[in-house]
């Protein structure tokens, strides 16, 4: 691979939320690649706490329901921010993939929480890489709700376990122009020691 392949991927990567998705479906293949992909991601101790849940065709229907029926029992009344389960209600029936993305704490507990935390969102960096260079739009969101003991009683997971994600995959709808990027200059945030 030429390194600036590589350059080129990562600066042109960008959010693609479920809106701005067509309906066209994701092949076999470009899913499978996202999924193994996010399993190489670095794992400290080879834990890979990374654990998906694939949601196609009607089950995101079912899904986008759940999910707002979550929001509305987990999340207090005097927090519930208006017109947001709706938009639950609307989001994954947008979009021909969605993905649960959670961590797994591994039993010994030896390494530590943050490290597996840190493990997973690699594994979603991985993800967004792998959509990109097969022009997918992916969009990676985190409503408060997914880190409440209601997500992880939804999921059938541990109580150390923590949902971190609802991952968005999809071709871009067409006429749709690729957003354009933008960073801050890397020289400020950067310091230099060499001696």
């Amino acid at each position: 691979m030429e390194p600036t392949s590589l350059d080129e991927l990562i600066r042109t990567r960008r959010t693609i939320k479920p809106p701005m998705m067509s309906d066209a479906p994701v092949s076999d293949e470009d899913l499978q690649a996202v999924l193994e992909n996010a399993n190489w991601a670095p794992t400290h101790g080879m834990t890979q706490p990374w654990r998906f849940r694939v949601y196609r065709g009607d089950a995101r229907t079912k899904l986008a329901d759940d999910l707002a029926q979550l929001y509305l029992t987990a999340i207090p009344p005097e927090e519930q921010k208006e017109g947001k389960a709706d938009k639950l209600r609307k989001m994954p029936t947008l979009a021909p993939v969605v993905i649960l993305v959670w961590m797994e704490r591994q039993k010994i507990e030896k390494i530590r929480e943050l490290e597996e935390i840190e493990a997973v969102a690699c594994a979603v960096q991985n993800m967004h890489l792998t959509a990109t260079a097969r022009d997918l739009g992916a969009f990676w969101s985190t409503p408060p709700f997914l880190y409440k003991p209601e997500m992880n009683a939804y999921l059938g997971i541990g109580e150390k376990d923590r949902c971190l994600g609802i991952f968005y995959l999809g071709h871009p709808a067409e006429g749709d122009a690729w957003p354009k990027g933008r960073r801050q200059s890397i020289e400020d945030r950067v310091e230099y020691i060499d001696a």
